[in-house]
């Protein structure tokens, strides 16, 4: 059913923007100016998080929390085009709630604008690798079970914040959600642009690289990207083919 599924995908990508927003509001108060400290925690929140909103939503959404991975399904066969326009909508909307619900939780003002500078040859190549990686790591575990994908995922992104000079945003609604606020996470708005155009050329860069590092990676992985009633009709099918074995069986014995 499409509004469960979107309804998990807009309640993940909230709770990652919450993770992601309040970590960075809570790591940078309790650092007392140290920016190490700050971002130490920030990663470590957003990787485990991302292991926990992963795990328990991509049974029901493939719990994609980025347009680009929806794409991706697109081009893999795991969504058509009207389900990815509406993923690719709820991701944004939910993106910038959860912005604004890490907002209230400490007390900021709900509407505001990223300050931080994140610009220059440097930030993009930043952009291109961090996305170009996550893209390599999610269609290289493809094959792998939920647990394992997310787990996956949310070590290489927290590895990311820290080998990346941009912090490894990867992501366009992360980016647009992260310049809605001038806490340790933001962007200034005029620089989300050069970030969006780095992340869709690192995603299509490793999309095509992965398809000749693993030429059957590119099919979805059913307990990620299939609904549950999918996975239900196909587990009934099979039991009905068994017992109808069982009985041509018996009945030639």
């Amino acid at each position: 059913m499409l509004a469960r599924r979107l309804l998990a995908e807009a309640v993940g990508t909230a709770g990652l923007l919450a993770i992601v927003v309040g970590s960075g509001i809570m790591g940078a108060k309790l650092a007392g100016g140290n920016g190490a400290i700050a971002l130490l925690a920030n990663a470590l929140a957003t990787g485990f998080g991302l292991f926990v909103l992963i795990s328990v939503f991509a049974p029901i959404s493939g719990a994609h929390f980025n347009p680009l991975v929806s794409i991706i399904g697109l081009l893999d066969g795991g969504l058509d085009r009207r389900t990815l326009f509406a993923y690719v909508v709820v991701q944004l909307i939910a993106a910038v709630a959860g912005t604004w619900l890490a907002h209230a939780m400490f007390g900021l003002p709900l509407l505001d604008v990223g300050t931080q500078a994140r610009s220059g040859a440097s930030q993009w190549l930043s952009e291109i690798i961090a996305t170009a990686g996550l893209v390599l790591a999610i269609q290289g575990s493809k094959k792998k079970s939920v647990e394992a994908v997310a787990a996956i995922v949310g070590a290489y992104i927290a590895a990311a914040y820290w080998f990346t000079a941009s912090t490894s945003f990867a992501n366009p609604a992360v980016t647009i959600a992260r310049s809605l606020t001038s806490t340790f996470a933001g962007i200034a708005p005029g620089d989300a642009i050069g970030f969006i155009a780095a992340q869709l050329v690192g995603a299509a860069s490793a999309y095509w690289l992965s398809r000749y590092l693993w030429p059957r990676a590119v099919e979805p992985l059913p307990s990620v990207t299939q609904t549950d009633s999918q996975r239900v009709s196909s587990a009934s099918s099979l039991a009905a083919n068994e017992r109808g074995a069982i009985d041509t069986v018996r009945r030639s014995s």
